[in-house]
Parts: C-alpha cells; structure tokens; sequence
C-alpha cells in the first residue's frame, strides 16, 4: 500500500471509502457542455449593466441626501455609508440561498427581478410621490435594491468563473485572466454611469436619472437570459454552513482526545469520488492534509471506540479528512478579511468626503458647463482600467521573469500593494485638503460653507488615481483569493465574503467618523467643510492603515495556500481485502497517528 506521513510524521495509509448517505460536493453533477468564454460573455454584460445600476445610484447619493432631502454632512455621510454596507453584507444570505437551495442561475434572475422593483421604487419616489412621503418611499426602494444586490453580486462572477473547467489546463489559463478582465468590465460601466448618470441628476433630474437605470436593468435581464443555452449550471448542495459546524462540533466533542497516545485512526472517505471519475462526471479537488490548526481540528476526523461501536458515521460526531481541510480553508481567509478592512474604509471615502470637496471647489470646463462633482470618480474607473491593462501585459511577464510565479506575484502580494499604496492615497488627500482649506481662510471663506474656493477641482485627481491604482490591486487581488481558496461547494459564499469587505468596511468608516465626531467635541467633520479638519480626518487614516499594514503582512507571512491532494488509492491491488481490515461501520480509516 502507498504511504503516506501524517502531520505528526508517523506513516498512514490511505484507503478508499464510502458513505452514500452522506451528500458531499463530490457527488454534486455538473453540466459540462457549454461554458467558456462564449458564455461567460453574457454574463460579463449583465454584470456591467448591473454596475452601472449601482455606480450611477451609490456614486452621488451624498448629494441626494444633502440637496434633496437637507441632511447634515456627517449624517449624509453615514446614510451612504450605512447603505452602501447592508448592500455589501446581504451578498452573504444571497450566496448561502444559492449554495444551498436555488443554485446560482436561478439566484441571479430572482435577484435582479429584485433589482429592478427596487430602482422602479425609486424612479417613483422622485416623480409621482409627494414631498412627505418621497423620503419613506426612497428608503425602501433603497433597501429593496441592497436585497437584489444580495442575490446578485455574489453569485453573478462565480458563475461566470464557472464557464471555465478548471480540469483543463487551457480553461484553467483562460479563468486566470478572466479575473482581470471581468474588472475592467466592471469599472467600465462604473465609469460610463459617472459621467452620463451623474450629470442627468445634476442637470436635468434625479427622475429621469432613476428611469434610465431602470431600463438598464430591464435590459440586463433580458440578455442574461438570452444566453441560457449556453450556460454551465452546478446543482446546490446543500447548507454549507452546516458541514462547516459539524466538523467544528465534531473536533469539540474530542478535545480531551490526545491523538499520540491510543493509536486511533483517521477516517477517509473517497468511493463517491472515484465513482464520479468512472462516470466523468465533473470531479472536485482532493484537497492534500495540511498541519494548519491540526491540534483543533484534525481531531474531528479520530476514529474513537464510540465511533467503531456505531453502525454508520455520525458526521456530527466524526468528520473526513477532505471535510476538515474544507474547514481549514474557510478558517485561513478570516484573518485576511479582517485586515482588509482598513482598505474598504479608504475606499468609503470616494463617494463620501471626496464628493463633498469637489462640490466646493471650481468646477468650470469652458465657459457653460459645470463639472458635476461626483463625476470626478470616473477617474477612478479610468485608472482602474489602464492599471489593469498595464498589470495584465507588462507587469505579469516581467515579473514572471524574476519571480518564476505564473502570476508574477501572488495574489497576497497583490493585496498588500493594493493596501499600502491605499496609505499614500489617505495622505495625498489630507495635504490638498490642507491647501483648500488655507485657500478658503486667505480669502476669507472659512464661514461661508457655500461660497466656492478658488481652487481647481482637478487638484482632486491624484488622491481619485491613488484609490484606482490601489483598487486594481488589492480588489482584484480579494476577488480571485476568495474564489480560489475557498472549498468549491462555497464558492458563491466566498464571492459574498470578499464583497462583505467593504460592506463592513463602510460600517467601520461610520463607526470611526462617530467617535472622530465625539472625541472632538463636534469640531471635526462639521457642516462647514471649511471649518471641518477634514485633512486632520484623513490624517487619522492613514495612520490607521499603516497599522493595519503592518497586521497584513504578519498575517500573510502565515497563510498557507490550498494544495491539491490527488486521489487517494489502495495500490495494493486488492482494495477488498483493505476494506475487511479496516471497514468500521461504513468509515474506512488508516493505521494512524
């Protein structure tokens, strides 16, 4: 029999295994025709139309909320903040439904249906209601689109990513560089809706504004489902969640088990995937047993005499090895979605207090036509789009050179330029924050919060590039981590976790403007932008997230990345006389630690 070491060093046998009444994402069917880039086309499309939806709403809400409806500043901020979060949270219920119940296909039509009532609730609300009831009207229609958001974001790219077979090493190239280019997708929608969106609502209303995302939408759907022929569809498989919570339960019954000591053995569990091999049917990864955290959980996978004393495996009670790797992954990204966290509130900023500075700022291009503020996020889009560019076909290779890595770089290296460069972003802005603000006092503007400073807006650019440059990197870079490193049954989930970064990143910024607001007594982040210490704001910012750095880099030096394991085989060319030997109730197990 082929050997194999365990964590411990000791020899161990790898067995095949089987439990049929045990439903596991390897015996999950998935429909191989199809797929590829053909169809991950439609699904590209739809994505941008959703984005445009979004960008063109979430960009120039502050301005809603202040103009429209007369909120304070560190209200409005919050408002956008609080919204802007819930939206970005939801993705978590949304991929969970998917996962476990509709799949993603079904998940992404339901969710943009959603999507659609929740914009036309809006265009409602600022046309037919009136002004007593428009602020109620809006809100809901507001929260109607954070649940279509829910369903929709996490599920949209997985789904596109899984066109891709990645059993095929021409496949598995092509979904490399998917990523990259789903992005630029992304942010060129985002860009066209911040320069014909926005000054719709700055010029003509906010209406009319409402209505053409709402016929974007309409649009979107329609073309997703034009598509569907073409599409390879993976079936739910049941609560991810609750394998995650047997296998935690199952370790803490045997905590006072000391694995060194009674020789128990390890239980496997690998026929269903043999079978699906035999059938070629789409067969998930063998993920390789790693030390990570072995101590804890490796214990849910001991053999003890109450286990061989049962008829069939009790999951919650015992856990296969395959299942307690799936675990370990889910564990290792946690601490990285932590320390993300300070990038999102970085970002929080763009559609928050960067609008409001260039809204007091000269924003004439020639003689008759006023730049709306907002529409200066349009260069972070640009940005975006030529870092990733320049990324894709000149950094990668020249990189690859040196490194030797396929990617250049690894993708937690990605993230950590993305989160340093964030740094310099923060104390870009705080320096022209300065400078407006000393332009304002030289010319007797420091109490006149309306009145605008004689200072360009386009002062403004460098701080909107930092954050593109930035988002090319440490976004693309969360993307593609929690797609590959996440078990493949809880890859919508994965989607959701990366996105609920800057959803609880968003909370965290209005978190942290509450106690800047208290613990100066209400002089920072004041109505008057003037008289706000805004640059002092951001200041505090940017020393934050060089703590945070210096958190990531700590955490990264750790992490250690999903290894495929192979499929588990008895060489010994006659497995019955294996599984005699070691069957214990339906869980064949190895000679152990």
């Amino acid at each position: 029999m082929e050997k194999q070491k365990s964590p411990n060093n000791v020899p161990i046998i790898n067995l095949p295994n089987k439990f049929p009444d045990h439903p596991t994402a390897s015996n999950s069917p998935t429909v191989r025709p199809g797929g590829g880039w053909k169809a991950a086309i439609f699904i590209i499309f739809v994505e941008v139309a959703e984005q445009f939806a979004s960008i063109g709403l979430s960009s120039n809400l502050i301005m809603y909320f202040t103009t429209v409806f007369h909120e304070p500043l560190g209200v409005a901020a919050k408002q956008v903040n609080n919204w802007v979060g819930v939206s970005a949270v939801f993705p978590l219920l949304g991929a969970f439904v998917a996962d476990s119940l509709l799949g993603r296909f079904k998940t992404i039509i339901i969710a943009s249906l959603i999507f659609f009532i929740g914009m036309m609730v809006l265009t409602v609300s600022a046309t037919v209601v009136g002004d007593n009831q428009r602020k109620a009207v809006f809100f809901l229609g507001l929260y109607i689109l954070s649940v279509g958001q829910g369903g929709h974001r996490p599920c949209v790219q997985t789904f596109a990513a899984d066109q891709f077979d990645e059993e095929s090493p021409e496949e598995r190239k092509k979904k490399s560089s998917f990523f990259n280019w789903w992005y630029v997708g992304l942010v060129g929608g985002s860009t066209f809706a911040v320069f014909v969106v926005i000054y719709v609502q700055d010029n003509i209303g906010w209406g009319l504004s409402f209505g053409i995302l709402a016929g974007v939408l309409a649009a979107a759907i329609i073309l997703f489902l034009a598509g569907v022929k073409k599409y390879r569809r993976q079936v739910p498989v049941g609560s991810p969640l609750t394998r995650i919570a047997q296998v935690v339960v199952a370790a803490a019954r045997k905590w006072r088990v000391d694995e060194t000591r009674n020789g128990w053995r390890i239980c496997y569990e690998e026929d269903n995937r043999a079978k699906n091999d035999a059938e070629g049917e789409h067969n998930l990864m063998t993920l390789a047993r790693t030390n990570q955290f072995s101590r804890i959980l490796d214990k849910a996978t001991l053999i003890d005499k109450e286990d061989e004393a049962r008829k069939k495996r009790d999951p919650w009670r015992l856990s296969t090895v395959e299942e307690v790797e799936e675990v370990k992954l889910v564990v290792r990204l946690i601490p990285v979605w932590v320390s993300c966290l300070m990038f999102a509130v970085v970002q929080a900023q763009i559609h928050t207090f960067f609008t409001k500075q260039g809204s007091t700022m000269l924003r004439s291009v020639g003689p008759h036509f006023q730049l709306p503020p907002a529409s200066l996020q349009g260069v972070v889009g640009l940005t975006i789009l030529l870092t990733v560019l320049f990324y894709d076909r000149v950094f990668v290779p020249a990189a690859r050179n040196f490194t030797g890595h396929h990617s250049g770089i690894t993708v937690l290296q990605r993230i950590g330029m993305g989160l340093f460069i964030s740094i310099f972003t923060m104390g870009v802005s705080a320096l022209v924050e300065a400078k407006r603000v000393t332009i304002a006092a030289e010319h007797g503007l420091s109490d006149t919060p309306k009145a605008t400073v004689p200072m360009t807006i386009w002062w403004l650019i460098p701080q909107y590039m930092l954050c593109g440059v930035s988002d090319a990197f440490a976004i693309i870079g969360l993307q593609e981590l929690f797609y590959d490193q996440m078990p493949e049954f809880m890859r919508s989930l994965g989607a959701a976790a990366y996105i609920s970064i800057i959803g609880v990143g968003n909370f965290l910024s209005s978190a942290i403007i509450s106690v800047v607001q208290a613990g100066s007594g209400g002089r920072w982040l004041e109505d008057n932008l003037n008289r706000s210490n805004l640059h002092y704001f951001y200041w505090v910012l940017a020393a934050l997230s060089a703590l945070n750095l210096c958190g990531y880099v700590w955490i990264a030096n750790g992490f250690v990345y999903k290894r495929a394991g192979g499929n588990r085989r008895s060489i010994s060319g006659d497995d019955d006389d294996v599984k005699n030997s070691n069957n214990i109730n339906g869980c064949y197990g190895d000679d152990m630690i």
